[in-house]
């Protein structure tokens, strides 16, 4: 197989020098699945609100509930460790993380 400088794999098979952090990603909440523990908010509350309800949303840029089903927000580099943390910690398996190019997930219940 001959590999080009952009298509190089490291030893395991995974493209060398791309991971999650080398897209824009969003993260979403499903509400249906919510425990309403917080934690995710907890980790990041920048990103991250329990409501009323009791159920986790995520906010806006502008620190605005988005309470749409399925309603996203980027993830900002700088917050990435604890969006992805909220994701593995969370009770429910709610919290939604992947790319904004090809929805494909990258931390969540659904990752692969």
């Amino acid at each position: 197989m001959t590999v080009q400088n952009d298509d190089r794999a490291d030893t395991a098979g995974a493209p060398v020098g791309l991971d999650a952090t080398d897209e824009a990603l969003e993260v979403w909440i499903d509400q249906d699945l919510c425990t309403g523990d917080g934690i995710c908010a907890q980790y990041a509350p920048e990103v991250f609100e329990l409501d009323i309800d009791g159920l986790a949303y995520v906010k806006s840029a502008d620190d605005e509930l988005l309470q749409e089903p399925g309603a996203t927000t980027p993830v900002p580099l700088t917050l990435l460790t604890d969006v992805r943390d909220s994701a593995k910690e969370c009770p429910g398996d709610c919290i939604h993380v992947r790319r904004v190019s090809d929805k494909v997930e990258v931390y969540g219940p659904d990752a692969e």
